[in-house]
């Protein structure tokens, strides 16, 4: 059920200090998250945190206070380690218990947490672990194969395995080493502003950077999860994504921990069977996932979905802008309308559809900006364009609880991302007259052609409205005449096969749905796009290749 209030009461009545009175610590003062996130709710025995279940079929359900004695007694192991405030610890893990033992256990002797992605290779974990010069990491056996030689990690002092009991290794067992330890721990004293993490980003515009978050990024999701989420008391949520990446780590995990609800923890691969097969086994309520997962799923079918008796109420996507064609496939199918939101690592979640709101959904939109949150489109003099004109997504930092610490060890690139106290995010929008927001692409993805600037997402969309496209990225072709045209990449469905007759057809459909000036005048079937490891479209690698393709002519 849609909460009967608009996005306009919302915003105008909101107010930071009643989020301040959620938590039990002062932001003024002390705040440490695991404390907020776990130890509060553990008073209670049986109160469930995690539904844990593995690719194998094996289940556990954990509580709040099994979470907390078992990171008190890592954070006993840290300290025994001289881990300390301030230094910093890493894991390449999936969704496994013990990565958020882990995590606790890092946040409850002050040290800093940095995620790595259980899909990177050698040379990208490397780079990481050295950048930021970690001192001890978590792994499993599978992982533990791919970390570089110790002499290639110099400041990497310990290696912890999930999954290791062997005598002979050299590498601490978990498990067994967390056991020997005290369920009783003293909590670092920290304050909302001391770090909390460093989350590289992905690397789509050039070498990954490390965004530094402090604790307040507890403080700062607050209206994200109560109003674009809809996160209630009574939910049991359920997250997809990895937690190698910042919606993973924060609003599928420890975010809606923070809220004290019971969420699901799967340790396998996506597939789309599986995800209705355990928010119907869990009864899951809420759930989030990124548009790449949401597109397999519709892809899968009616029949498919059709299978199971689903109890969610609210679906939100985040990551990149979700296709209205699949936002009508869960409508038609679930009764639920997909909200889609908007945000990025450096910031987190800044615009969105409302789940808790009476609010009209916009297939496309990215939504109105969240409640407590300044955010404006800027022009390339820094000053604010008019409604229906593109500009730059930037958000005030002084607005909210900031979470931009900066970049770790990169003044340089966190002074280019501020115009005074304007964060730039590099993405392009407009906004109608009604204060809703539309995604145009990166600043750099923007085609320009015959004078008209185009957004590729509006192009794809219109794509995959087609019954033969599964996937489809656009971008700008250098042309002598018209400075680029619009070539589009398309991954075709089974059973269709690529043809200039299909082609033709495609750009024609776009044509006669969108505008001349905005159609493919040619069209690429690829067998797969380029993309980050967290799933977005890399549409600078196949732009860079039309470039290079056009000096060789």
């Amino acid at each position: 059920m849609v909460n009967n209030v608009s996005p306009v009461s919302l915003i105008q009545s909101f107010s930071w200090d009643h989020v301040f009175a959620h938590y039990d610590g002062d932001p003024h003062s002390r705040f440490n998250v695991a404390h907020e996130v776990c130890d509060r709710y553990a008073n209670d025995p049986n109160r469930i945190a995690l539904f844990y279940e593995n690719a194998l079929g094996e289940q556990k359900t954990i509580t709040y206070r099994q979470l907390r004695d078992w990171s008190n007694q890592m954070a006993n192991v840290f300290r025994k380690l001289g881990v300390k405030k301030g230094d910093r610890v890493c894991a390449l893990m999936p969704k496994n218990p013990a990565l958020v033992v882990y995590i606790l256990a890092a946040w409850k002797v002050g040290a800093v947490y940095v995620p790595l992605f259980t899909a990177f290779g050698p040379q990208a974990i490397e780079y990481r672990i050295n950048h930021a010069e970690a001192k001890v990491i978590l792994t499993n056996k599978e992982q533990r194969a791919k970390l570089p030689a110790k002499e290639k990690m110099p400041t990497l002092e310990h290696i912890f395995v999930v999954d290791d009991e062997r005598e002979d290794s050299q590498d601490s067992p978990f498990w067994k080493t967390l056991s020997k330890e005290s369920t009783e721990h003293s909590l670092e004293e920290t304050t909302a502003d001391d770090l909390l993490a460093i989350q590289y980003t992905s690397g789509s515009t050039g070498m990954p950077k490390g965004t530094m978050w402090p604790h307040n990024v507890l403080i700062n999701i607050y209206p994200y999860m109560r109003y674009a989420i809809d996160l209630r008391d009574d939910d049991v949520f359920f997250g997809g994504a990895d937690p190698g990446w910042a919606y993973g780590l924060i609003f599928c995990t420890f975010a809606p921990m923070a809220f004290g609800v019971p969420i699901v923890f799967y340790e396998g691969p996506f597939k789309p069977e599986t995800c209705y097969s355990l928010m119907e086994k869990y009864g899951v309520t809420n759930f989030a996932y990124a548009p790449t997962a949401y597109r397999a799923m519709a892809a899968a079918g009616a029949d498919v979905i059709g299978r199971y008796h689903l109890k969610v109420r609210a679906m939100s996507s985040a990551g990149e802008p979700l296709n209205p064609e699949v936002i009508r496939f869960f409508q038609e199918h679930l009764g639920v309308t997909i909200h889609d939101h908007y945000g990025l690592s450096e910031t987190l979640m800044l615009i969105g559809n409302l789940n808790a709101a009476a609010m009209d959904i916009r297939p496309g939109s990215m939504g109105c900006p969240l409640p407590g949150f300044d955010i404006a489109l800027l022009g390339e003099d820094g000053t604010p364009v008019a409604d229906g004109e593109v500009g730059q997504i930037a958000f005030n930092i002084d607005s909210i609880p900031n979470v931009f610490k900066g970049y770790w060890k990169d003044p340089e690139k966190t002074a280019e991302r501020l115009v005074g106290r304007w964060f730039l995010t590099g993405d392009l929008a407009n906004k109608d007259e009604d204060g809703y927001f539309w995604f145009q692409g990166r600043a750099d993805d923007i085609i320009s052609s015959a004078g008209y600037r185009i957004g590729p997402f509006e192009i794809e969309s219109c794509l995959l409205e087609h019954p033969a496209v599964v996937e489809a990225a656009a971008v700008g072709k250098p042309d002598p005449i018209k400075g680029e045209i619009v070539k589009a990449f398309v991954v075709l469905k089974e059973g269709y096969a690529p043809s200039d007759e299909l082609a033709e057809e495609l750009s024609l459909f776009v044509k006669t749905r969108l505008s001349k000036h905005e159609y493919p005048r040619e069209v690429e079937f690829v067998t797969e796009l380029p993309k980050t490891p967290s799933g977005k479209i890399q549409r600078f690698i196949l732009r860079n290749q039309e470039r290079e393709k056009q000096k060789n002519v």
